[in-house]
């Protein structure tokens, strides 16, 4: 099984958390797409060395919608520290305690997950707020109609 994460590297919200059987760079296009629809082109997209994020078509592809392209050097995950933190989180909290059945079975599962470390988990380095309620607060509301991002807000 694979994973492909999508981070807001400022509101660490997790924009997207995919589980297939193998992922390639068109599929990775189709998350960025989807995303770029909802809350318009990043100015740059950070990720590893992995063929699906080095490949050809997923650099024109970030090159026609303008978006610079940023690599971690390999061997040098501080500088992806966010990131890492969220990986680490992804393994501990998710990953080492489910066993799964199915493809379709994980990519449920990690819907849920997704969308209660988004709000209901607080980031100390987001003033303990849920990675939504700093979006929310920073002003950068972009959720659309009939997103699945439409949680009620937790009381504080």
């Amino acid at each position: 099984m694979k994973l492909l994460s999508l981070v807001d590297e400022y509101t660490r919200e997790c924009l997207a958390l995919e589980v297939s059987g193998s992922i390639t760079a068109q599929d990775a296009i189709a998350v960025l797409g989807r995303q770029f629809l909802l809350r318009g082109a990043s100015e740059c997209s950070r990720s590893d060395n992995g063929p699906e994020f080095i490949a050809k078509a997923i650099q024109g592809w970030l090159d026609i919608a303008s978006v610079e392209t940023l690599y971690v050097a390999p061997g040098s995950p501080w500088e992806n520290g966010y990131a890492e933190a969220f990986h680490s989180r992804l393994r501990d909290e998710f990953l080492n305690v489910e066993e799964f059945i199915s493809v379709k079975e994980a990519q449920a599962l990690a819907n849920i997950w997704r969308l209660d470390y988004n709000h209901e988990r607080p980031h100390s380095s987001l003033g303990y707020l849920t990675p939504v309620e700093f979006r929310e607060h920073c002003g950068q509301d972009v959720t659309t109609a009939g997103s699945e991002e439409t949680r009620p807000k937790r009381e504080p």
